[in-house]
C-alpha cells in the first residue's frame, strides 16, 4: 500500500494491515510460535530450530521487533528476544475485535 493511500483508512485499519503483513511469512509465524512455546528469552536457538540462515532469521526478527510483537536486544554477538506481552495483548484485541464483528445468523445465508 502506498504511503499516500494509508491516510484513507483509520489508525486501527492501518495497524491491522501492518500486523497482518508481519504475520504473512511462515518463518515469522514459526519464530512467534517458538517464542510462545519457550515462554522465555531466546537467543541462538532459532537457527537450529528453523534451519534458516542466521541472516534470514535476523531479518525476520527485525520485522517482528519493528511492528512491536517481540522485544529484545543485541549485545555484541549475543541476542535475546521474547514476546512483547503488552503489544501481544493489544494485537490479540485488535484481531479479536475484527473477528467479533462477524455475525452469522444460522437461519440466514447471504449467498
Amino acid at each position: 500500500m502506498g504511503i499516500t493511500k494509508s491516510n484513507l483508512f483509520s489508525t486501527e485499519q492501518n495497524q491491522l494491515a501492518n500486523l497482518a503483513k508481519a504475520f504473512s511469512h511462515p518463518a515469522r509465524i514459526a519464530i512467534l510460535q517458538y517464542l510462545l512455546k519457550s515462554n522465555a528469552c531466546i537467543n541462538g536457538d532459532l537457527v537450529q530450530e528453523l534451519g534458516l540462515a542466521q541472516s534470514t532469521i535476523s531479518q525476520h526478527l527485525k520485522e517482528l521487533k519493528n511492528i512491536g510483537l517481540i522485544q529484545g536486544n543485541i549485545e555484541g554477538a549475543s541476542m535475546c528476544y521474547c514476546i512483547d506481552a503488552e503489544n501481544w495483548k493489544a494485537t490479540k484485541k485488535l484481531f479479536g475485535d475484527l473477528f467479533d464483528q462477524f455475525v452469522n445468523p444460522e437461519s440466514q445465508s447471504c449467498c
